[in-house]
């Protein structure tokens, strides 16, 4: 709970986007929010962050959606881009480097090892350097829905504030204040079996990376990565049939004893020299029915919650921010009335739900084969992967076999096909579908070989042309759109690059409707009169080359 403050009530001005919470999820949702015009404030109920933090990998596909951001660059500053991992089956020990993996399409083909902790503190710089305070100590009393705006109540150090706001983003873990608000229900259940976590000391020097050990009774991870020691242990085991902590919230310490009981029979037999901190954490999987309510929304662990397993968490709520954050910028600064603004803000649900109902199936069945303890998984890692422990530097070795895994659970694979904002014209041009991942391929920007990712590295929406003789002649623009020409695009045509990195639109270059339609559609639009597009170069006498500025 927040400090009570003294009895002073007080009623503040009206930002655009409110953000409930200072998890990744908030801190990234409020950064996107910011950077596409939108005014932001950031309330989190704890005086400090949450620490020790839990999650510890930071995949592809979010540090693609975090560029345009600027904040790739101090991520991966801090991060191990090349990790060695040891996998322990039975007397068997295999070892992996997950670096340059065969993903030609992203700029970042490995896995990526980074504490929690090191991206919030990476995401509060920037706010912090942006004129955004995280304002801690801050609790959510209470919020309502209006015709013009939502109002909350918060308590904060220095009493009681309401406040009115264009729209309240639930960034609140899964004991989320705002998705009790909303009426949204929270369906799903508890796991039987449970993660414990520690930051140990080994009185003997281990080999650096990580290692992974698969017996009977579950999991142990090692990674070299804890906050309050040097190795972060996480280990699966059936709950134990007392009290467990509410989820989302600090656990209770494992004893010592349980703790080197884990390691040995998980065939790590090294004395802890010390333990720094451990904590019992209970595990559910849940999802919302529903992302928004009105002009509330959720996002992060307040929509979904998983098991640990391939490290979805963090990632999922990452690009929840990528996209709701974009979308309540462009309604909040449009000026466009409610009703013009329902498609853009119904997509959020519409396109991340189905997604985090595909994440929960993927790590419910990875965490199946990992943790469980009934008879077929148990027999599976401890006779089993033994057994077939000899051919797997093969397929280990396989790097695009291993490469595919990695695409699919660091979401490169995701697509909003069916949604309101992917738009095909008719007839449709070759290359790219609409609502697929944009991915990042060569292109020549005056003359010079680029990476495509790198062009569009800044906010907004990105308009690609192929160079031509006669450029076309482009209606009005608005401030969020930038324009480029670039070389080795793949089919003819137009394309209109989401802020989030999700095609939104592709037609044929003439089609003029279907481009005032998309732009109307995302709030895009600019009242008639404002200026066209600016681009980078003079334009010559076969119009403007290369890359394109903001209009």
């Amino acid at each position: 709970m927040a400090a009570r403050g003294p009895a002073v009530s007080r009623t503040t001005g009206t930002p655009d986007v409110l953000v409930v919470g200072a998890g990744p999820t908030g801190l990234a949702l409020a950064l996107s929010a910011h950077h596409h015009g939108a005014g932001v404030r950031v309330v989190e109920r704890r005086p400090q962050a949450f620490r020790p933090s839990r999650a510890l990998i930071t995949h592809a596909r979010t540090l693609e959606v975090l560029r345009p951001l600027g904040v790739t660059d101090a991520l991966l500053a801090r991060a191990d881009t090349a990790p060695a991992a040891a996998l322990h089956l039975g007397n068997h020990v295999v070892e992996e480097r997950l670096a340059e993996l065969a993903l030609p399409d992203t700029s970042f083909p490995h896995l990526t090892l980074v504490r929690q902790a090191d991206v919030e503190a990476v995401f509060g710089t920037a706010l912090e350097e942006r004129g955004i305070r995280i304002e801690r100590g801050t609790e959510l009393l209470g919020v309502t829905d209006g015709a013009d705006r939502a109002v909350a109540e918060l308590r904060t150090p220095l009493g009681l504030e309401q406040l009115g706001c264009r729209f309240v983003a639930g960034c609140d873990g899964p004991a989320s204040t705002v998705r009790a608000f909303t009426g949204i229900g929270w369906r799903g259940g508890p796991y039987p079996e449970e993660v414990v976590l520690a930051d140990l000391e080994f009185d003997d020097d281990r080999a650096t990376g990580t290692h992974v050990v698969a017996g009977r009774q579950g999991l142990v991870f090692l990674f070299p990565l804890g906050e309050s020691a040097t190795w972060r242990m996480l280990a699966t085991r059936p709950a134990p049939d007392v009290p467990a902590p509410a989820f989302g919230q600090p656990g209770p310490p494992v004893e010592r004893a349980e703790l080197e009981r884990l390691l040995r029979d998980a065939g790590f037999d090294d004395p802890i020299g010390e333990v720094a901190w451990s904590e019992r954490v209970p595990l559910q999987h849940r999802l919302a029915p529903m992302f928004r309510s009105g002009r509330l929304f959720l996002a992060g662990d307040a929509a979904h919650a998983y098991s640990p397993a391939t490290g979805q968490g963090m990632n999922a709520g990452i690009q929840d921010a990528a996209n709701l954050g974009w979308k309540l910028a462009f309604a909040a600064t449009s000026g466009t009335p409610p009703a013009g603004l329902r498609p853009l803000l119904d997509s959020y649900s519409a396109e991340r739900r189905p997604v985090a109902l595909g994440r929960l199936l993927l790590t419910h069945a990875a965490f199946w084969g990992e943790a469980s303890t009934a008879p077929l998984p148990s027999w599976l890692r401890g006779t089993v992967a033994p057994l077939a422990a000899p051919a797997a530097p093969l397929l280990l070795h396989r790097r695009r076999l291993v490469a595919q895994g990695i695409r699919t659970i660091s979401q490169l694979r995701v697509h909003y096909r069916g949604s309101a904002l992917s738009v095909e014209a008719s007839p449709r041009p070759a290359g790219w579908r609409a609502g697929d991942r944009l991915p990042d391929l060569p292109v020549a920007v005056f003359g010079r070989v680029s990476r495509l990712h790198t062009q569009l590295a800044t906010p907004g929406v990105h308009m690609l042309l192929r160079p031509q003789a006669a450029p076309p002649v482009l209606p009005p623009l608005g401030p969020h759109v930038t324009v480029h020409r670039l070389e080795g695009l793949p089919g003819e045509g137009l394309t209109l690059v989401r802020p989030d990195g999700y095609i939104g639109l592709r037609c044929a270059e003439a089609d003029m409707t279907a481009l005032r339609d998309w732009l109307r559609r995302t709030a895009t639009l600019p009242e008639q009169g404002r200026a066209q597009a600016v681009w980078d170069s003079e334009p010559g006498p076969n119009g403007p080359s290369g890359a394109a500025s903001d209009a």
